[in-house]
């Protein structure tokens, strides 16, 4: 059986790893996954492939390219060239881009950090990060009551993008309950042949 050339570095419990495995498993592509800790990420090889030892990182062949929603963009060019996930259209491609900015800025800071809070001891101002989180949940649910993806009429990497954090948020102590259209599109994505789930985090344990 042939290798697969294309190699994630990542998590399994990271969001960001999930959004580049999710979008290989959703185009249908072979892979293989190294999981890398942070010992692996400190390590001289790992460095060479992303100098800022930041994961999630996707090899393939001679290519190498570091930063989740930068390996979405590869990947849909490279895999996907119909434009389907990455639409060609520039109103639709501003909006894939917006996306993709608010699943780096405020998903980030808001759902995906009171995640780290939680489970992995992280430290933030909470009460900025549920304000952050709030904000960006109200918006995203509003903008989903009137639309079933969030930046075009099918699904694209916008939505693989901004999917692992915002299903997760209730590992972080963040409700999805007052938000029935933000739960109705995360059944959409997880209908999506090929979709694969990140597995759930543990519960910490009480001191």
């Amino acid at each position: 059986m042939t290798e697969p050339t294309l190699t994630l570095h990542g998590l399994r419990l990271s969001g960001h790893s999930h959004r580049a495995e999710l979008f290989l498993s959703l185009l249908g592509l072979p892979y293989r996954f190294v999981e890398s800790g942070a010992d692996v990420r400190a390590s001289a090889p790992f460095r060479q492939l992303n100098p800022l030892g930041q994961i999630p990182v996707l090899v393939d062949g001679d290519v190498v390219v570091a930063d989740s929603n930068a390996i979405l963009v590869y990947l849909a060019r490279r895999y996907a060239p119909a434009g389907e996930w990455l639409p060609d259209a520039p109103d639709l491609a501003a909006q894939v881009q917006r996306w993709l900015s608010v699943a780096a800025g405020e998903v980030r800071y808001g759902p995906a950090l009171a995640r780290l809070m939680a489970l992995f001891g992280a430290q933030a101002d909470r009460a900025a990060v549920e304000e952050t989180a709030a904000r960006i949940l109200g918006f995203m649910e509003g903008h989903l009551g009137e639309r079933a993806y969030l930046a075009a009429a099918h699904p694209t990497i916008a939505d693989v993008a901004c999917y692992a954090y915002v299903a997760h948020a209730p590992e972080g102590g963040v409700s999805l309950e007052p938000y029935p259209a933000i739960r109705a599109w995360l059944r959409r994505i997880e209908a999506l042949p090929g979709f694969v789930p990140m597995p759930a985090s543990p519960v910490p344990e009480a001191a």
